[in-house]
């Protein structure tokens, strides 16, 4: 299977006297052109994701929106996922993510540093042995035949133009 790990698009800056809950700072308007091009990007090269889940705070949730309009004929809908609001826990993700099979394409849409520590203990057996400087809308994909810690292989590493 394919992991596709993204970054929520960008979000402003922290800003408790208008989002006191910052689960709930939106998108911006960059943020959302700059998920779009990435994931025009993932269809143009033939990724198309089977399965998208997302954190459910809501910039990853409108970040996995509009990956969704851009596979809207493929009937992708995002799903809330918990574990990607978290800390990365190995063992939930192989839960939640299972066993579907080696042409699949899985799609997580969450958070730095989660991201970031969760695509190092796939690709290392450790969060901190590998630092990603994992820019927002940024991709990377790894490769996969069960969802363990040291199990992946590196496929790539997209950056938003301009970062």
């Amino acid at each position: 299977m394919l992991l596709l790990l993204i970054r929520h698009g960008d979000a402003g800056s922290r800003d408790a006297t208008k989002w006191p809950d910052d689960t709930e700072r939106p998108l911006t308007k960059q943020g959302s052109r700059q998920t779009a091009k990435m994931a025009k990007r993932l269809r143009r090269r033939g990724y198309v994701p089977t399965v998208l889940l997302s954190s459910p705070w809501v910039r990853a949730w409108q970040t996995a929106e509009v990956v969704a309009r851009e596979f809207e004929d493929e009937a992708l809908i995002p799903e809330a996922c918990e574990p990607l609001a978290t800390m990365p826990r190995i063992e939930r993700f192989a839960e939640v993510i299972g066993t579907p099979g080696d042409e699949a394409m899985i799609a997580l849409v969450g958070h730095e540093p989660w991201l970031g520590e969760l695509a190092s203990r796939l690709l290392t057996s450790s969060t901190s042995r590998l630092q990603i400087d994992f820019p927002k809308s940024g991709v990377i994909g790894i490769e996969l035949e069960t969802v363990e810690s040291g199990a992946g292989r590196l496929m790539f590493f997209w950056r938003p133009k301009g970062e």
